[in-house]
């Protein structure tokens, strides 16, 4: 009996268990008007916040650039005329060899081929006495080398040649003086000279003998005259006394006769003493010609060896100089071999200044212009260096590139020496406010009702509308100026917003 009481009193709770479980999901699932249109409603969106930053902003040009060395140029040996034969190259440069002023680019059978600056390239070989823009190269060159050439005035004196052969030992080289056919003609000159002073000395003595010659020509005319003179005085007392008295006929005739002879003898020993003095002042004037003739040659053959001389002074043969416009250079290319001939192209050299060549399209050419500053990197390689566009091409198609581009050159300020042969990212800012500016994102900036510019900023968690003026646009961001009310760097403002 008490078994059976017990079963229906867990039979009775069980119910009420189940009923209360029934009673409960029952009420939980009715829902009021209200509830259920709260619950069907969509959630309240939250704003995407950014701040407002502080940075200056640039709108780029983007493009890819080579990178090198510049100013190529190549070097032509021309053999010298002071030399009889081409010379053979003996050693050359390595590629990449740095020269400065002063230095021996390479030497041509045994002589050395010196690296000058000056504008104006070496055309002649450099002799005494020679005047122009090369010598005017060399004396500053000489002077910049601590080599004084004296006065500086384009003129290659026996002053300029002594600071060449200081320059050219100093280096460790013997200076290119006489040629062999320049001393010959030295030691001709010297033999000539030598005799025209002999015949001169000859002519001298000559000149004095005429002269005694002429002296006695006239003492012996003078002699010979005065004793024809006498007799035909003497004849004529004679004649006359003859002719005063009555002397015969035939003493008279006599007379006469005798005193015409004399009177004749006096005339040819007065012509004939004439013509001897005549004879022997033309071989005195002849005497006197010679002697200065042979004094003419001597100054001439004096004049002519001192010119000699200067000219077999120091020399800078044409093979032994270049002039290049700036210095140092860079060794960039070698087009020939040791043994070759020292004459014609020998090398390429550049200087050290890196450049980039690269090219725009014609859309965008008209943007960059020379001096604009340029930002290279290479991401992938951690390169980054900067430079400045120091050309822009006036038509497309040069260069070497296509009619659809437009060169530009890039000078590269600071860069490592690998960048030459690589390709390279260029960044050109073209636009940019200057200095820095308050920027916020594109996407913050909206248009109001009247068409103005606005920002939604959020001031303590209410969001407020604040009117704007939008400036330049770059990188997906733009530069804004309040007009009303105030706008600081870390203020939030909203970009959008997003559900939860």
């Amino acid at each position: 009996m008490g078994r059976k009481r017990t079963l229906t009193l867990f039979v009775v709770l069980l119910l009420m268990i189940l009923s209360a479980t029934v009673s409960w999901i029952a009420g939980s699932s009715i829902q009021s008007p209200e509830e259920a249109a709260a619950r069907t409603a969509p959630p309240e969106p939250s704003p995407i916040l950014v701040p407002v930053e502080e940075r200056v902003l640039s709108a780029d040009v983007v493009t890819r650039g080579t990178a090198r060395y510049g100013l190529p140029q190549t070097l032509n040996l021309v053999p010298s005329a002071l030399k009889r034969d081409v010379g053979v190259l003996t050693s050359l440069p390595q590629r990449n060899a740095q020269i400065a002023e002063g230095d021996v680019l390479l030497t041509a059978s045994g002589r050395p081929l010196f690296v000058l600056q000056g504008e104006s390239p070496a055309y002649r070989d450099i002799v005494p006495g020679a005047t122009g823009e090369d010598v005017y190269q060399l004396e500053h060159a000489l002077k910049r080398m601590g080599f004084n050439p004296g006065l500086i005035d384009g003129k290659y004196d026996e002053t300029a040649g002594e600071a060449v052969r200081r320059w050219y030992e100093a280096a460790g080289w013997q200076p290119f003086g006489a040629t062999p056919d320049q001393l010959a003609n030295i030691r001709a000159l010297e033999r000539e000279l030598a005799t025209a002073q002999n015949d001169s000395q000859a002519a001298a003595e000559a000149v004095s003998t005429a002269a005694a010659a002429v002296g006695a020509a006239v003492a012996e005319m003078e002699a010979n005259v005065s004793a024809a003179a006498a007799t035909v005085k003497e004849l004529q007392v004679i004649r006359d006394a003859l002719w005063s008295d009555w002397a015969p006929d035939q003493d008279r005739a006599v007379a006469d006769k005798n005193l015409e002879a004399a009177k004749i003898a006096e005339s040819s020993a007065r012509t004939t003493g004439q013509a001897a003095v005549r004879t022997a002042q033309d071989a005195h004037t002849a005497a006197k010609r010679q002697a200065q003739t042979s004094a003419d040659w001597i100054v001439q053959l004096t004049e002519e060896l001192e010119k000699a001389r200067i000219d077999a002074g120091i020399k800078v043969p044409l093979d032994e100089i270049v002039f290049l416009p700036a210095l140092p250079v860079r060794i960039e290319r070698l087009d020939v071999t040791v043994g070759d001939a020292a004459s014609g192209p020998i090398l390429v050299v550049t200087n050290n200044q890196l450049v980039l060549d690269s090219s725009l399209p014609l859309e965008e050419a008209p943007l960059v212009k020379p001096g604009m500053p340029v930002a290279i990197d290479e991401p992938d390689l951690g390169i980054r260096a900067t430079g400045v566009v120091s050309r822009v091409a006036a038509t497309p198609g040069t260069d070497g590139v296509d009619g659809f581009h437009i060169y530009f050159e890039t000078v590269v300020e600071e860069a490592p020496s690998s960048l030459e042969g690589f390709s390279l990212r260029l960044t050109i800012p073209v636009q940019t406010t200057g200095g820095t500016v308050l920027v916020v994102p594109v996407s913050a900036l909206s248009l109001s009702a009247d068409g103005t510019s606005q920002v939604q900023v959020d001031r303590g968690g209410n969001l407020e509308f604040l009117q704007v003026e939008p400036g330049l646009s770059a990188d997906g961001y733009v530069a804004v100026t309040p007009v009303d009310g105030t706008l600081e760097p870390g203020q939030q403002v909203v970009i959008g917003f997003e559900q939860p």
